[in-house]
């Protein structure tokens, strides 16, 4: 279940998408061919599927790891370092590198690690739950349908298409970040 700030994003973001499309429809109508108010439409309502399982399945994957108490941040080092030196080449901790060992235990060291890193079919499809979701399989085979429709019955014109599918990403993202900047200035405000 959705918790009310999340309901009332979501609400914010379709009206978003409905007052855009109807936009849209409207200038399509006027300026170009029916035929590209087809593929606007199906590609920006598939592409807008998309994203609003995406919200919803990621959201319950992290309301889910929440309540599980399951953190899969890594607090080891400071974020300035990770983004400085991502692959540790200027730590201050300096293996010896001196000492030489034969290529077979380092062969088995290594066989090792990748033993011990191996995981198991549960923990991956733990952790790939949001990928997995039944909304976002549904989302992404009715975009493939509608382009395939779109193609088979000679409506396809990729510009448009391509235009649609691109504005429900763009149009999240902004009011994601409106949404964000807006919880930052009344926090300051507090």
């Amino acid at each position: 279940m959705m918790t009310k700030p999340m309901r009332t994003l979501v609400i914010k973001i379709l009206k978003v998408f409905l007052l855009v499309d109807i936009v849209a429809m409207m200038l399509i109508v006027t300026f170009f061919k029916t035929e590209y108010l087809y593929a606007f439409e199906i590609g920006f309502l598939s592409s807008s599927l998309v994203m609003l399982a995406s919200l919803i399945a990621y959201r319950r994957m992290v309301n889910t790891r929440v309540e599980h108490n399951i953190i899969t941040i890594d607090d080891s080092k400071d974020v300035i370092d990770l983004l400085e030196d991502p692959y540790d080449l200027y730590s201050e901790d300096v293996a010896d590198t001196e000492k030489e060992e034969d290529l077979v235990s380092v062969v088995k060291e290594e066989r090792q690690k990748l033993k011990e890193n191996h995981r198991s079919l549960f923990e991956t499809l733990r952790d790939t739950k949001a990928a997995l979701s039944f909304y976002r399989l549904g989302a992404y085979v009715l975009l493939i349908l509608g382009f395939l429709y779109l193609n088979r019955h000679g409506l396809l014109h990729i510009p448009s298409y391509i235009i649609a599918l691109g504005l429900a990403p763009l149009l999240t993202v902004s009011v994601l970040l409106q949404h964000q900047q807006i919880e930052n200035t009344g926090d300051e405000h507090a």
